[in-house]
């Protein structure tokens, strides 16, 4: 009788034993799946309780693409409908090929070669474990064509215009899946980075004879190779990359401006020495002659050697330039542009700067990079900085070049003189006078003289800005487009495009974001209480001490319990 009770206890044992071994083979857990499409590729992040083991494989007719992740259950919603991306459709579950797996299949829309790879959890805990799927929205051979398609089409432009526009880079840090750097606050650096680099850009739009253009414009992942890539793809004169300093302490504070250093700069130029194909495009035309010959490595080397050496110069003239201008709206923690191995800065044909705002670690330097008003300073001293260097150093063939020349215009399809006199930064009249003009009407082809000495080329000057910030509404019954666009002073056609609504039609607790005037938010009010002093009240609202102690007549900072203080709302 022991001996069976006792046979019995080891076959409870066992079982017991295998169903635990069971539950650890399949611990983990795909918990969510996000998508992130950006223009030229689309993310797929799943999360997962720890590291997962993958396979993968696609199928074409249709395409799609099959990943199985090994002991793994799954608590992700599926299937999930993608619409907004170029090359995915679908994610749905699929018959898993053994037990303990589960099986993930990708609807695509054509045939492409995914990359996927795992990524650890992130050091401020935003993200825990991931698989990552990038899925290109071209194949090699179409990105390949429309390269060389925009390379021809930009060289075209370049030849016949003697106007030419100066092209900035601008370089939004991080986005997407990553959220670079994280605050006390638990505000994300990816976010600065993009509402600064955006402001730059609309400041350099405004300049005649500059344009500006965004590596990212969205919330989404660039690798960094493909930031350079876009800039030089656009012809880029400049690359300037925004970005939020941190450090494992909260006490560091202020910007900096990095620039490319030699030793890094050295081991470029040996990688792209091998590279033919590569250095043709970084050299032009003498890159192409030395490509085909197989020239003397020499040769080549000391040709990117002198580029390189050109842009490091430039790029450390223009960050000296940008750190006198920050100096006046920010605490600086660099006097001096610094030398640093940044992958972003790596172009020998592109200038580069990288410009770090401030500190997201410091608690203080968190909230005053995401204070409206100072973005707007930032990008102002940065844009500031970069047109007087293009000023003092303009690019052959561009309109900064010939803005003290006389040079001829041809007009295009859809302009007029007010278009063009504000291309040039002169006044219609200028124009009028130089051609004889006794009126407005002009013709496509027409060719015009445009005056030197008239234009104006500095950053516009904004007396009053307009502080903005975006609000979101839940739609309740019985109200309708017009009405809430009256209730927060702004057009149907703004909500519409900044909710992407294809029709007036709303639904009730429909969410809309809508970007409103500072000036038409009602006044606030604040009580206060044991304990509290300005410094204190102005970080709550996120506004500065001054304009408190201005709005409220303050004569000192000595305050009462009780007392109700207005709250600017700049």
């Amino acid at each position: 009788m022991l001996i069976v009770n006792r046979f019995r206890v080891v076959v409870y044992l066992f079982g017991l034993f295998s169903c635990v071994v069971s539950t650890l083979a399949q611990a983990n857990v795909l918990e969510g799946i996000r998508v992130w499409p950006s223009p030229d590729e689309t993310r797929i992040v799943m999360d997962v309780k720890s590291e997962v083991e993958f396979s993968y494989f696609t199928l074409s007719s249709p395409n799609r693409l099959v990943i199985d992740l090994k002991s793994t259950s799954s608590q992700a919603k599926l299937p999930i409908k993608v619409t907004d991306s170029a090359i995915i459709k679908q994610i749905r579950a699929s018959s898993p090929p053994e037990k303990g797996t589960f099986r993930l299949v990708m609807e695509l829309s054509k045939h492409i070669s995914p990359q996927l790879f795992t990524l650890p959890p992130t050091p401020g805990g935003q993200y825990g474990h991931r698989l990552v799927v990038d899925l290109p929205n071209e194949t090699p051979k179409e990105a390949a064509s429309n390269s060389i398609a925009k390379l021809k089409a930009s060289r075209d432009i370049s030849q016949l215009s003697g106007n030419d526009d100066i092209i900035v880079a601008v370089d939004p840090g991080h986005g997407g899946e990553d959220p670079g750097s994280i605050g006390p606050g638990h505000r994300f650096e990816k976010n600065v980075t993009i509402s600064v680099a955006k402001k730059l850009a609309d400041l350099i739009n405004q300049v005649p004879g500059m344009k500006a253009i965004l590596t990212r414009s969205g919330d989404y992942y660039v690798s960094l190779n493909k930031r350079t890539e876009i800039a030089r793809e656009q012809k880029a004169h400049l690359l300037v990359s925004i970005h939020a300093d941190a450090f494992n302490s909260p006490g560091p504070r202020g910007a900096s401006v990095f620039v490319l250093n030699t030793r890094r700069a050295n081991t470029e130029i040996a990688r792209w020495v091998e590279n033919h194909e590569e250095q043709s495009e970084l050299l032009g035309g003498a890159g192409a002659v030395l490509a085909k010959n197989n020239s003397d490595k020499n040769i080549s080397q000391t040709l990117l050697d002198l580029q390189f050496s050109h842009s490091q110069k430039e790029g450390y003239t223009l960050a000296s330039d940008i750190i006198s201008q920050l100096s006046k709206v920010a605490y600086l923690h660099r006097s001096k542009p610094v030398n640093a191995s940044l992958a972003v800065l790596k172009s020998p044909d592109i200038p580069s700067v990288l410009i770090e705002t401030g500190f997201i670690s410091n608690p203080s330097e968190e909230k005053l990079l995401f204070q409206r008003s100072h973005q707007d300073k930032l990008a102002r001293a940065i844009a500031t900085a970069v047109v007087q260097y293009f000023k003092d150093n303009p690019p052959e063939g561009t309109l900064f070049a010939n803005r003290n020349k006389t040079h001829s215009y041809r007009v295009q399809s859809g302009e007029s003189l007010s278009t063009i006199a504000h291309r040039f930064g002169m006044s219609v009249d200028d124009i009028k006078k130089e051609n004889g003009l006794k009126d407005d009407t002009l013709s496509v082809g027409q060719v015009l003289r445009i005056p030197g000495g008239h234009t104006s080329i500095d950053v516009p000057q904004e007396s009053n800005p307009v502080e903005t910030q975006v609000v979101t509404h839940v739609v309740k019954s019985g109200e309708y487009l017009g009405q809430i666009a009256s209730r927060y002073k702004v057009a149907v056609a703004d909500i519409k495009k900044e909710n992407s609504l294809k029709s007036n039609t709303l639904w009730v607790g429909q969410k809309l974001k809508m970007t409103v005037s500072l000036k038409d938010s009602p006044i606030r009010k604040h009580t206060v209480a044991r304990g509290e002093f300005l410094g204190k009240i102005a970080d709550k609202y996120d506004v500065g001490v001054k304009s408190i102690r201005e709005a409220n007549h303050l004569k000192s900072d000595n305050l009462a319990i009780g007392q109700v203080l207005i709250i600017p709302n700049k």
